[in-house]
């Protein structure tokens, strides 16, 4: 697996990306701007960048063409953009850019871009030049960054801690019964359904996806397969439920 330095000023670009490469099993580290980029690519040595073009202090293309123009373009690097064109794509694939990504980023392409400039041998002067320019479409774009909390709520204080040998939804254990606490996921529940139907709907979720990260060993590839979602929804509702994916994996 690979180190992979991620260049973005927008933090829940970065945090995505970070969750989706980190559960490919790729070492990544975060900058934010030029600056930090500078002394990361320097004390680092990434096996591959990530780097977004428009940000506040240096642009993307301008820290590009620094490495290549000063010898330091020893690894790939993979341009990403909101707002890019084709002659932007163009003159970064010049520069020694192995691909540009458009965003949103499709998990697809990102994760195939990733891999291919992996393999991809370094030319005299950077990477070999390959354009991925396309515009990403349907429900596995990366959308939405916005919305991520950055807050992850801890386990949720309606679940009743029981466990029945029957339904694994409706019991009628109240809270705070004498129990027992929640010490993880299990196959069934007792659920507080006293309470509003969209809290109710949260909780009986966030059990529900703590319970196959869980079984699966924390693989996000086998848990949207087996609960039939795109790895970028799944990714983004785990989030939204308040999910500790890092947790759930040690559990695994």
């Amino acid at each position: 697996m690979a180190t992979i330095l991620v260049v973005d000023d927008e933090l829940g670009i970065r945090a995505l990306l970070s969750e989706i490469l980190t559960d490919e099993g790729h070492t990544v580290e975060l900058a934010e701007n030029a600056a930090q980029a500078r002394l990361k690519r320097e004390a680092l040595r990434p096996d591959l960048v990530l780097l977004d073009i428009w940000m506040p202090d240096v642009d993307g293309v301008t820290l590009l063409k620094e490495w290549s123009a000063g010898g330091q373009l020893s690894m790939p690097v993979v341009m990403m953009s909101g707002h890019g064109t084709i002659d932007t794509a163009v003159e970064a694939t010049k520069f020694g850019a192995t691909a540009f990504l458009e965003k949103p980023i499709t998990l697809q392409k990102l994760l195939r871009a990733v891999e291919q400039s992996l393999v991809k041998p370094m030319g005299r002067g950077g990477a070999g030049a390959s354009l991925a320019a396309q515009p990403a479409s349907g429900p596995a774009a990366l959308q939405g960054y916005g919305s991520v909390s950055p807050q992850l709520r801890s386990t949720d204080p309606h679940l009743s801690g029981s466990y029945d040998n029957g339904s694994s939804y409706g019991g009628s254990t109240p809270p705070g019964s004498g129990h027992g606490v929640h010490e993880g996921p299990r196959a069934h529940q007792s659920f507080d359904l006293d309470r509003p139907l969209r809290e109710a709907r949260d909780a009986f979720e966030k059990s529900y996806f703590e319970f196959h990260l869980m079984k699966e060993g924390g693989s996000m590839t086998r848990v949207a397969e087996k609960t039939g979602l795109e790895r970028t929804h799944l990714y983004r509702k785990l989030k939204q439920l308040g999910v500790d994916l890092a947790r759930n994996k040690r559990g695994g």
